[in-house]
């Protein structure tokens, strides 16, 4: 299925710790279809990523987006610019990374748990398992979500993920052997966040696991290439995640 209408909405979803503002993109037939929990960037919920979000509903999938900073505040928590270039990108991380570092595992998880609640609740939403996918810091959410939710999640995606295997106690690669979800990763070459020693061992941590996992390497691709609000966007890089995430959801969900 693809090319369908798409029907997307603005939903505040009540959590433990408060109310997370969201958007929901769905095929516009009101039928239940498959559902994708979709984790932000750190430049957090957007007009891009809601543009993400339609071309994977378009796809027919139903896609949530949650902003996961929602404790510090509705996004955006700080003004963005149309385009984020070089000279701003430092200025506007660090307004937000108070938030980002105020996200503890245990939280993220908590919130994880009930946005696969109120998915599987929806009327948009087939029964079964959902399918993950995460970008830059979303990726590491999307990790830890399949490691701590795996009857819950089919299949999940990173991608230019950020500190996936640090040597950190609370590392999200170390709940690889609580996985059964089928992964992918595609890493961006040019990413300081994501070096090839976290890579290689991101990648033995889930063959001892028994994972079925497949990770990629981009070449000449850098971190947050996916998003084309940024100076960082690959068209060709982004094609290719386009292809490899909807094989991953077309062959598990």
């Amino acid at each position: 299925m693809s090319d369908i209408a798409v029907q997307g909405s603005y939903v505040d979803i009540p959590t433990r710790d408060g109310t997370a503002d969201a958007y929901l993109a769905a095929p516009g037939d009101g039928a239940p279809h498959p559902a994708v929990l979709f984790y932000m960037d750190g430049f957090g919920l957007r007009p891009h990523l809601k543009s993400m979000a339609d071309r994977l509903a378009a796809a027919g999938y139903t896609v949530l987006v949650p902003n996961v900073f929602y404790r510090a505040g509705r996004a955006p928590l700080v003004e963005l610019p149309a385009f984020i270039n070089p000279v701003e990108r430092p200025e506007l991380l660090a307004a937000l990374r108070p938030a980002a570092l105020s996200l503890t595992p245990e939280g993220a998880m908590r919130d994880a748990d009930t946005y696969l609640d109120w998915l599987a609740d929806s009327p948009l939403t087939t029964a079964g398992p959902a399918g993950v996918t995460g970008y830059c810091m979303g990726a590491g959410l999307a990790l830890r979500t399949a490691g701590t939710h795996p009857d819950r999640v089919a299949a999940m995606a990173g991608f230019h993920g950020a500190y996936l295997a640090t040597d950190a106690p609370d590392s999200p690669h170390l709940l690889a052997d609580q996985i059964t979800a089928e992964l992918y990763f595609g890493h961006a070459d040019q990413d300081a966040t994501n070096p090839a020693e976290q890579i290689d061992r991101l990648d033995k941590a889930l063959t001892a696991a028994g994972v079925r996992h497949r990770g990629e390497v981009y070449t000449g691709a850098h971190h947050g290439f996916t998003q084309a609000d940024t100076a960082m966007y690959s068209a060709e890089a982004t094609e290719r995640h386009w292809a490899a995430l909807l094989d991953l959801f077309g062959r598990t969900l």
